[in-house]
């Protein structure tokens, strides 16, 4: 859980049925496809099954992300997961040997392949019992695949209500309920609009306390000095206690529209504390991927920048992938349609996360586990340089140079990590940057590089053609 303001607890509503459902095929051994619009609470359903499941299969329940990952990554990623192994990537016949003596329930979020590929998927594992979780988006499985498809719908007016009241932590007013069921209406339900519009409504209470109810006489201003707004507010918000407190004067803040409340991104991004809102714009440029709250000091600039990850969770802005959080379904959409971030802004902040990373993943104190792990969000800064998005003629030479350091620093710690697809992706970003910049020498490095991993996955061909054109 990554600190700041704490997401509130939210129930599971309308998902019974569903989830005994899910329980009840996995229990039978059989596999199930959840299927349903992003923002359904697919991921909430899975974590919920996942405690259900818990003691059913000798190798008990192993959670995976299908973000950006094959089958064959998947496959290895379910073997490093049960099988104790350190250091070492069976081939494919062994992984195969070795994946038929596991017996599990295994949860794939955000499944992104369907039809053959995920039939052979399956095939790999006979003993286990697959949940995959996937967008509508996702090829569906083949018609001779023995699996349940499950669709999950938005919520009912009265349970989504519900939780919009869980989500501020109190009793709606007439207006706010009335501008919900209208919420409701236009969003179809979906659950992740209304963890937005709670956090809406919990930065609507919060502005409608008057920082100076706590300062009336100007007691502290005169002890400590003009008071900064910001803090403040803060201090004002710390000490209110809800609509009802009688000693507190509230201003008149309006709801906000249905149209802020179907797309919130901008409205939430813009009350947002400096450092969240510093985040978010790093996240924006990296097309959704967020860097791990360790990072964010260094890259925001606020030794307690990690609390900004925690402060976008509670608004509903970000969505889990394994142990990392990318921006929710939308967001990015949302903020870019409202021009939130320029394009040769986000592509400044696109490189200065490529140098950060560049110099933490050749730091000796990095281990090979913790580079592949900040895989994703590293790809993406080399991608935004590579193809030079919003690069001046001026910047662009210089943002592909740092892409190829990047490539050079990430490349060989991706493969000790074992994460061969990140190593591979790595190669050819770093590769193309290298042909762009016309620095033939890094070029020659790459194609040598991309022969090595060609003759570690056993593609002679390929790696006799990397290695001549190396």
């Amino acid at each position: 859980v990554p600190p700041g303001p704490a997401a509130p607890t939210l129930p599971l509503l309308e998902r019974q049925e569903e989830r005994e459902r899910l329980a009840g095929i996995l229990g039978r051994g059989r596999s199930a496809r959840l299927s349903g619009p992003a923002g359904s609470g697919r991921t909430a359903l899975l974590d919920a099954v996942a405690a259900d499941c818990a003691d059913l299969a000798p190798d008990g329940v192993v959670r995976l992300s299908g973000h950006h990952r094959t089958p064959a990554e998947l496959l290895h990623e379910l073997f490093a997961a049960v099988r104790y192994a350190p250091d070492h990537r069976p081939g494919q016949d062994v992984l195969h040997e070795r994946l038929r003596e596991i017996g599990a329930v295994v949860f794939v979020d955000d499944l992104e392949f369907g039809g053959a590929a995920l039939d052979d998927f399956l095939a790999a594992a006979p003993e286990c019992a697959f949940l995959l979780a996937a967008g509508p988006d996702t090829p569906a499985p083949s018609p001779d695949a023995h699996v349940e498809d499950i669709h999950l719908a938005g919520l009912g007016r009265g349970a989504a209500i519900e939780l919009l009241e869980s989500a501020v932590g109190r009793t709606l007013s007439d207006d706010e309920a009335n501008w919900a069921g209208d919420l409701w209406f236009e969003s179809e339900g979906l659950p992740l609009r209304f963890v937005q519009a709670g956090a809406l409504l919990c930065q609507r209470d919060r502005l409608r306390v008057t920082p100076a109810e706590f300062d009336a006489f100007g007691a502290l201003e005169e002890a400590f000095g003009p008071t900064d707004p910001e803090a403040a507010a803060a201090a004002a918000a710390a000490a209110f206690d809800g609509l009802d407190d009688p000693d507190v004067e509230l201003r008149e803040i309006p709801l906000p529209s249905l149209g802020e409340g179907a797309a919130p991104a901008a409205l939430l991004a813009s009350r947002l504390s400096r450092s969240a809102q510093t985040a978010l714009r790093f996240a924006v440029a990296l097309g959704g991927e967020v860097p791990h709250q360790a990072h964010l000091p260094a890259l925001v600039g606020d030794t307690h920048a990690d609390a900004a990850l925690g402060e976008l969770r509670a608004c509903g802005l970000l969505s889990p992938v394994g142990p990392r959080y990318r921006l929710a379904a939308g967001v990015l959409t949302q903020l870019l349609a409202q021009g939130y971030e320029p394009a040769h802004a986000a592509a400044e902040r696109a490189h200065t996360v490529a140098q950060h990373y560049a110099w933490w993943a050749a730091h000796p104190s990095v281990t090979p586990e913790r580079a592949a792990a900040e895989s994703d969000a590293l790809l993406a800064a080399l991608s935004v340089l590579v193809a030079g998005h919003g690069s001046t003629p001026e910047t662009e030479a210089e943002h592909r140079a740092t892409a190829v350091l990047l490539a050079r620093a990430a490349a060989p710690a991706f493969a000790a990590g074992l994460h061969w697809g990140a190593w591979e992706r790595a190669l050819r970003a770093g590769q193309e940057a290298a042909r762009l910049t016309g620095e033939v020498a890094e070029e020659a490095y790459f194609h040598h590089e991309l022969g090595v991993l060609a003759l570690c996955a056993g593609h002679l061909e390929r790696a006799r053609a990397e290695l001549e054109a190396s």
